[in-house]
């Protein structure tokens, strides 16, 4: 008998977060109309291959879901705009990671280009938005820097795949996640970094390196460079809090 009011509670919460989130689940069916649409366009006017549309939009709703199964469990208001901001990046970089089945090509380059290029512009008003309407979450930021994380890998594995650098280029859009790896490890380096404009100076900073990387003017051995330069200050960033979570937590110890 104890199962019924158990369900119950959970079926009422699941309800509540559904009511909470209507305008984001709305977004998320607006934004896939929008990015069949844009993606069929893309494959014929660049002949791409016949995966492109699926991979795009699998891409693109796989992370939706995550992200809204993950705002129903923190959020405890709507999704709002700032998120929404996010979620449009997040659609605009499923556009761009689906060319990993593409051929490289002029048009090809240049279409990656814009689309990622329209990302970046639209880094930073997702957290301007929520600071100037005090809504400010841990969801938020976290959503943003994930979004970050992902258009950062799929930049470094297209200019992999289109052969502008080695596979070492990889480790760019590796790197965050071998933190994260390396916290569930390491319980000292789960703790909260302050905020730090050297880190979103850095983060900015791939995304335009990886961008010029991919530009069709950039030869292999200039974005070879380009890569290498970039990965450097990215390990220099990684270094630099880490040692500053090492200290916090020797000093914890003490």
């Amino acid at each position: 008998m104890q199962a019924f009011p158990r369900m119950y509670a959970r079926s009422s919460v699941a309800f509540d977060a559904l009511r909470r989130l209507h305008d984001a689940v709305v977004a998320v069916a607006l934004l896939t109309a929008v990015l069949a649409v844009v993606a069929v366009v893309a494959q014929r006017g660049f002949a791409l291959r016949g995966l492109y549309v699926p991979l795009v939009l699998a891409a693109f709703l796989a992370g939706a879901v995550v992200a809204l199964l993950t705002a129903a469990r923190q959020l405890h208001g709507t999704f709002g705009a700032a998120n929404h901001v996010t979620l449009a990046r997040g659609a605009l970089t499923s556009l761009v990671g689906g060319l990993l089945v593409a051929e490289s090509s002029t048009p090809v380059l240049w279409f990656a280009i814009a689309v990622a290029g329209a990302a970046l512009a639209l880094d930073g008003l997702d957290g301007s938005l929520a600071r100037r309407r005090g809504v400010v979450t841990a969801f938020g930021a976290r959503f943003d820097m994930e979004t970050d994380a992902l258009t950062i890998l799929v930049l470094a594995a297209l200019v992999w795949r289109f052969g502008k650098a080695d596979a070492w280029v990889l480790l760019i859009g590796l790197m965050r996640y071998a933190f994260v790896a390396a916290g569930s490890r390491l319980p000292w380096m789960r703790a909260p970094l302050p905020p730090s404009r050297r880190r979103q100076t850095v983060c900015v900073l791939q995304v335009a390196a990886l961008l010029l990387c991919l530009a069709p003017f950039t030869s292999p051995a200039r974005s070879t460079v380009l890569a290498a330069a970039a990965l450097a200050a990215l390990v220099a960033s990684f270094a630099i809090d880490t040692a500053w979570l090492a200290r916090r937590a020797a000093s914890a110890r003490v």
